[in-house]
Order: C-alpha cells, then structure tokens, then sequence
C-alpha cells in the first residue's frame, strides 16, 4: 500500500497535470484572437470555449478528492468510509473568490486594453494577456482541488486536521507554512498561482513534511536571493528564523451578509442547480437577472471555507455543506 507522502505526491501529480492540460487548451485558443478585438473574443465562442475547458478542469480535479481523501485514511489505519458524498459539479464554474468563472476569466480582456492604453505593441499586449489567463486558470482548478479536498475531510470521520505541503519551487509565504498542522477544517492560506497542498491527518502526528528552513537549504542560492531578498537569504544562512523574515499575509474578499463578512458566491445557485432547486422547495425566492438564462435564488451561497469558519461542529458543517450542494 503507498505511503500517506506517496499518495500526497500523486495528487499533486494529478491536480499539476490537470492545469498543465487547461493551459495548453487556452493557448491554443489564445492563438486565434486578437487585440483589436479581444473583448469580443473573450464573450464569445472562444472565451466560451476557454470556461469551459477551466470548469472541465475544476470538475476534474473535483471529482478526485474524496478517493484521495479515502486512500489517506486507509493507508494511515483509519476508515475509509465517508458520510457523505461529495458532489464534484459543485466545484466547477466558481472563482476563487466565490464569483463568476466567466467574470474572472474576462479580466485578461481588460489587461490587453490597458496594455494597448500605454503604447505597447499588439503581440506583446497579447502575450500579457495570455500570461494573466493562464494565472488566474491555474489558479482557480488549484484552488478547486483544494476545497473539494477540505470539503471531502470533512465527510470522513477518521480525518482530524491537515499539514501544508509546499513543493519547490515556492515563494517565501508559502515556505514558512511548510510543515504547519491545522484543524481539517481551518482555512488554508493561498494566493495566486500556489500550489501548495494539503496532506490530509487521521491523527496528530507529524509527518515527513519539510520545515522551512529545510525547503530553503535546498534551494539554490540565486534562488534564495530571489524568493527571500539578498538581505533576507544572508540573514536566514546566519542563523535567522525563516518566519520571522517573512511576513505572510492572507487577503480575502468578503461580502456583508446578516450582520457579517462572509465569503459567499452566486454560482450553482440557479434554480436548476442543486442548491438551487433546494432553496426553492425550502420555500426561497428566485429572480432572472440581466443576461442570465436561468432564474437565480436571492439566498446567498456560502464558500466551504466560510462554512469551515463560522460552522460550531462537526454536525454542523456537515448540515451547511449539504444545505448549499456541496455533498449529498
């Protein structure tokens, strides 16, 4: 049986291998428009197109997790019997700020024209964009796989808390986490582009996990220079804590809701989605909104990490992940 750092390394693998997959489709896409008409693109068939290859990718890596999570639990001696089930097309078409895909993946539109606004050429205005795409894609399938693995912690009563597994290259935020333990249902710190990982925990052990300062030992010097400053590497090689040179800090856009900032999305809330076919028997209100095909509940979504957040219990967070159609 493979080893719990073994299976961790496989799904990094997989999840890697997904988002390599969706790049190459959006820069072959990518190769078909152009700058004179990149919004145009961008809202239709190709930007449609460029959705649809991210959502298939978040879907994906998605549908992965609970299997992963199971084979964890069963390779460190727990239960690989899960709750409930995770429902993977939940995942897909969310950005990772909780908005709209298409919305996100708009902006490198924007990015061209501005380009273009302060006099570089087309192709370089283009490349930019394509850059911008490629980020905020791979950034969302990443952030996809590791909700839907928090999620599916969550559903596996074996599964206590989680260690963050940073793979080099990294930048400085990320290698000071290396190696942390938390909650299984703690937040998990990210930016764009990261693609750290979650090892999942059936007890408070700490496993094979490299620290900081290890990570950073392994690193090139011209690395070290460039992740940490010149200053920063040199006081680190003297002696210095890693984490006491960084200063890591998550930003998180939030969204007023009955006296609290909550991170909430409007997807998947369509009356024929799930939870939105649940809000409707539930007696919630829905209304069609400009440019949507499909009415749409007025009851916000809640993200999964913000229910890991505000949920009490256990029981809890298993009612609202199943509440806003996130397992059945």
């Amino acid at each position: 049986m493979a080893t719990p750092t073994e299976l961790g390394r496989t799904r990094y693998r997989q999840v890697t291998s997904v988002v390599r997959t969706v790049v190459e489709q959006i820069q072959r896409l990518w190769r078909g428009l152009s700058a004179a008409s990149i919004e145009d693109d961008l809202q239709g068939d190709t930007g449609a197109a460029i959705v649809a290859a991210v959502a298939k990718g978040q879907l994906t890596v998605a549908d992965a997790a609970q299997a992963y999570i199971a084979a964890q639990m069963a390779a460190q001696g727990g239960s690989a019997v899960a709750e409930a089930m995770l429902v993977a097309a939940a995942f897909a078409g969310i950005a990772p700020d909780g908005g709209p895909l298409e919305t996100l993946l708009f902006l490198p539109a924007i990015g061209v024209r501005r380009r273009l606004a302060v006099g570089m050429p087309p192709e370089e205005a283009m490349l930019g964009g394509l850059a911008d795409m490629a980020r905020y894609a791979s950034t969302a399938v990443a952030d996809t796989a590791r909700s839907a693995d928090q999620v599916a912690m969550a559903t596996s009563p074996s599964c206590v808390a989680y260690v963050r597994v940073v793979q080099l290259p990294a930048c400085a935020r990320c290698i000071i986490l290396s190696g942390q333990m938390y909650s299984r249902s703690e937040g998990f710190l990210r930016h764009p582009n990261c693609d750290c990982q979650t090892l999942p925990l059936r007890e408070h052990e700490w496993p094979g996990v490299a620290t900081p300062q290890q990570l950073f030992e392994r690193m090139p010097a011209k690395e070290q220079r460039r992740v940490f400053t010149v200053a920063g590497a040199r006081a680190i090689s003297d002696g210095a804590d890693v984490g006491q040179v960084v200063n890591a800090r998550r930003g998180m856009g939030t969204a007023h809701m009955a006296g609290q900032d909550l991170q909430t999305t409007t997807e998947g809330a369509t009356v024929r989605g799930l939870y939105g076919r649940r809000m409707r028997r539930a007696g919630g209100e829905a209304a069609r909104f400009p440019g949507e095909r499909y009415s749409r509940v007025t009851t916000p979504r809640l993200m999964p990490e913000e229910i890991f957040r505000i949920a009490d219990d256990r029981a809890e967070e298993l009612r609202l992940l199943r509440r806003y159609g996130y397992i059945v």
